[in-house]
């Protein structure tokens, strides 16, 4: 019988990650968010819990765990906040698993423990300026073979956890030449932090996700050994695809997270606010708003669990998973505008969460695949593209 009732390790690592949510993050994140400032003791602390490893083998430094154990902790990490959710979303997703799934075991025991234990972070450089959805097509970097080394031109934008003091590698995706088929042919190569030609740029401005680090990258006669080639040359398109996919399901766990942050909160307000006489929760209006928020944020949660399962389970999950992205975004959106809209003039304050939450979620219907793009997955997976 299909059951979605957590294991007991489970259920220990979500109250776990539940608690820290609460009790550590919660009463710094706001002040690190509103000076834009990366929260490094708070990504410390994850690090010496073992989160950054949930699903990396003990070998490599390691937790042993599994995927569905890193999407638990993001859920609940995303419900006080979105910029340490998504600092450890796309450390593993993005920064740990392309090595763990495609790497040889020289760059595995390379990076990997480093990365595990949060003493450093990894990054994946793939959206280029003015590309956009269309990867492939509009792959402007370029890598080539000379002398035993790749020299890489080219510039990547939005990298997240690519300029911190303590990020070490990112893998960039570059065309290294053409396909058979007149296509570019694309590869993954690790560049070192520091590596001479590599420049990291001032972090953006952004309307959300402020104590997180997004930036641009630039690759000019940047020179690495041959052997830091990811995987197979010319795999490099398959990868990121994998890579996506398994992440559509990271992201839908923290924007289930958010949905549900804004359901805690507006609880708690609705119950403290008084107003004509007594609590604002007493009106049936509000009630049937947050209700229908419950709704959404139960919803999400089943969509990436079941995407979870099906990946778990070595089944194919393309369209679950973009199934789970696509109602997480929206849940976490329609959840933010109404928590917003319970809090009044208070939900337009930053030094309330839902203030935070709403400046967050936008950015869930538009990372790792826009809403439009799940769109075009699902319908692509239903045959109506033939």
């Amino acid at each position: 019988m299909l059951s979605y009732r957590l294991e007991p390790e489970h259920e220990e690592l979500r109250k776990t990650v539940e608690e820290f949510a609460r009790d550590e993050v919660a009463p710094v994140i706001g002040d690190l968010y509103e000076r834009g400032e990366f929260p490094y003791d708070i990504v410390g602390r994850m690090g010496r819990m073992g989160l950054f490893g949930l699903p990396v083998a003990e070998r490599y430094g390691g937790m042993g765990g599994d995927y569905f154990a890193l999407c638990l902790a993001l859920e609940e990490l995303g419900r006080v906040d979105s910029s340490v959710a998504i600092t450890l979303e796309a450390a593993v997703s993005l920064g740990i698993m392309p090595i763990y799934r495609y790497g040889t075991e020289a760059q595995k025991h390379q990076w990997l423990p480093g990365l595990c234990s949060g003493q450093t972070l990894g990054a994946f450089g793939l959206t280029e300026p003015g590309g956009g959805s269309d990867v492939a097509g509009a792959m402007r970097t370029r890598a080539r073979l000379e002398d035993g080394s790749w020299v890489i031109d080219g510039t990547k934008s939005f990298i997240t956890n690519s300029g911190t003091s303590i990020t070490a590698v990112v893998a960039v995706a570059a065309v290294t030449g053409t396909r058979d088929d007149g296509k570019p042919e694309i590869s993954t190569i690790l560049v070192p932090a520091g590596t001479p030609g590599f420049t990291v740029s001032r972090k953006y401005s952004k309307v959300g996700w402020s104590a997180s680090d997004t930036r641009e990258l630039s690759f000019d006669g940047c020179r690495v050994p041959e052997e830091n080639l990811l995987g197979e040359r010319g795999r490099g398109y398959a990868q990121f695809l994998r890579t996506h996919d398994e992440g559509r399901i990271a992201i839908a766990a923290l924007a289930t997270g958010l949905a549900q942050g804004c359901v805690d909160e507006s609880v708690r307000y609705v119950r403290e606010r008084d107003a004509f006489g007594g609590p604002i929760g007493r009106f049936q209006a509000l009630q049937f708003k947050i209700a229908d928020m419950e709704v959404r944020a139960h919803n999400a949660r089943l969509a990436w669990y079941h995407a979870a399962a099906r990946m778990l389970a070595g089944e194919p999950f393309k369209k679950e998973a973009a199934i789970a992205k696509l109602t997480g975004s929206d849940a976490a959106m329609d959840n933010a505008r109404d928590a917003t809209q319970i809090f009044g003039g208070y939900g337009f304050m930053n030094e309330f969460p839902v203030g935070r939450f709403y400046r967050d979620a936008k950015i869930l219907e538009i990372g790792e695949g826009t809403s439009e793009v799940q769109r075009i997955l699902i319908a692509r997976e239903l045959g109506l593209d033939a």
